[in-house]
Order: C-alpha cells, then structure tokens, then sequence
C-alpha cells in the first residue's frame, strides 16, 4: 500500500500542477482582454492562481489535522521559489533576471513580511489572532503594491483575442479541478506519511513544496525567454507574499496548531535569509546574475539538508 499511495499521491499532485498551469494561462488571457498592465497581471492575477495549490493543500491539511504539512507546504515553498526557482530561472535566462528599479521600492516593506511568520511562531503556535495579524499585513501590502502599481503604463498585447467568457469557463474548470486534485493529494499524502511515519513536515517541504513551485517555475521561464523579466520577477515575489500571509494566516484561522520551534527556525529563517539574499542580488545592478543564480540554488540544497537533519534528530 505504501507504493500505490505515493503514486496515487504524485498522481494527483502532478494534476494540481497541471490544472494550476491552465488557470494561469486562462486568467492570463482574461487579463490581456481586459488589457491590464503585466505588472497587475503577473504580481495579483497570476501570483494569486500560481498560489492555489499550495492554497488548497494547506488548507485541507489543516481541516485533516495536518496543520504541520500546511506550513511545510507553505514556508517551505517559499525557500523553494526564493533560492531554487529564481536561481533556475536566472540560469536559463539570456543574462540574468533583469530588475526594473520601479519593483524594488517595497523591498524593506518586504523583508518584513517575510519576518512575520519568523516571529509571531516564536511562542511554538500560530493562533487565530497571529492568522489575523498575517492577513491584514498580507492586505496592506498588496494595497501598497497596487496603489505604486498605477505607475506601471507597459500593458499586454493580446496579438490572438479570444473571448473572454470562454477563458472564463475554462478558468473556472481549471481551479475546479485543482481542488479536487489538491484534495485527494493531501488524502493520499496523509495515507503515506501514518504509513512510512515520515514527518508531516519534511513531506511538505520536499515533495509538496517542490510540486507546488512548478507552475511559478515554468511561467517565469517562458516569461524571461519571452524577455518579460517583470512578469517572473511579479509572479514568484507576489507568491511569496501571498504563501507567508494570507494563506499561512488562513490556515492558522481554521486550525491553531503548534510545533516543534526548530523546524520553524530553520523553515522562517530560511525564508527570510532567502529573501535578504534575492533583495540583495536584485539591488545588484538590477539584475539576478547567473552566478548569484547558482549560489541561490546551493542555499536551498543547504536548506534542505539542515530540515532534514533537524527533523530526523527530533
């Protein structure tokens, strides 16, 4: 039983992905209808959908009581998009990731919110007033963002239009789809974690972490070989923000949960030295280099190692 579970459960988890890749592309479409600027469409549209997986995972791990494989799923995403993904992107991208200076105004704002999650946990548990506190944080920053959004004047040319309430329907499809397939990949993943009795948390961070990065991961490469380096950088930061405060607070909302403080010392402050480090190479002649790409990559093989170390010594 415990191979067909793990195969039913990257079954399920491998169409997640694929309908999370497909409500991408049908919002995307629905945003150049509507001629939204890319900045718009990348940083709220499509980060909000690339968010749904890992939304709809960690969610019904907390209403499983599997709160742990919710916040693996979540912070461990993070570290995955911040170091692994962005270091992929930069790699396969013609010279690094580009950076406009018009992003980095909310850098400080940001490091902050990447704190949050770091500090309110100190205590061992996330309350239902800590999950207020990350989703009010997570409002005002995208309120800030959308206001400072208004200067952004580059705007999608839609070159093959197609109706819009098609997009609609098959949007709608799409996301029907990812919850169903998000539910039965926590359903499966819980078979397989009581059978191996591997931690809830080192399964989120690894598997489902890793799982849920690829649609972000296969967006922003087609975006920077397309030399829309805005909508990668958009995309993978707006789902960050979006993973470390409105659905970490929503899980924390539907289910309180405690856990060992280590972990959370290695998943927080992973997040947020990954975030240092991105904000950083970002200021570096606004561009994510190649080789700050690879050092990006070795802080989540290192990340990686020290969770699992941590978690085996419990």
């Amino acid at each position: 039983m415990i191979v067909i579970n793990f195969i039913l459960f990257v079954i399920f988890l491998a169409i997640s992905i694929q309908s999370a890749g497909y409500s991408i592309k049908y919002s995307s479409k629905i945003a150049k209808s509507l001629k939204f600027p890319e900045f718009i469409v990348s940083f709220f549209i499509i980060a909000i959908v690339s968010c749904l997986p890992e939304a709809t995972i960690s969610i019904i791990s907390s209403l499983n009581n599997l709160p742990e494989l919710g916040l693996g799923s979540l912070l461990g995403s993070n570290v995955t998009d911040l170091t692994l993904v962005f270091g992929i992107v930069a790699l396969i991208s013609f010279n690094g990731i580009k950076v406009k200076s018009k992003i980095l105004k909310n850098n400080f704002f940001y490091l902050i919110l990447l704190l949050f999650p770091l500090l309110l946990g100190l205590d061992g548990k996330f309350s239902r007033v800590d999950g207020i506190v990350l989703i009010v944080l997570g409002i005002i920053f995208f309120y800030r963002t959308y206001e400072e959004s208004k200067k952004f004047h580059k705007t999608f040319k839609d070159e093959k239009r197609e109706p819009i309430f098609r997009s609609f329907i098959l949007l709608i499809l799409s996301i029907s789809s990812l919850i169903i397939g998000s539910y039965l990949t926590v359903d499966y993943a819980k078979s397989f974690i009581i059978e191996t009795k591997i931690p809830e948390i080192l399964v989120g961070i690894t598997l489902i972490a890793f799982g849920t990065c690829l649609p972000e991961l296969i967006f922003s490469i087609k975006a920077v070989k397309r030399n829309h380096d805005e909508l990668a950088l958009g995309d993978i930061l707006g789902t960050v923000i979006i993973d470390a405060t409105i659905l970490l607070g929503l899980v924390a909302l539907i289910s309180p949960f405690s856990y060992n403080l280590n972990s959370l010392y290695v998943l927080g402050g992973g997040m947020f030295l990954a975030g240092i480090c991105v904000v950083v190479f970002m200021n570096s002649d606004k561009t994510i280099s190649k080789i700050e790409g690879v050092l990006l990559i070795l802080l989540y093989v290192l990340f990686i190692i020290l969770e699992s170390l941590i978690t085996n010594a419990l």
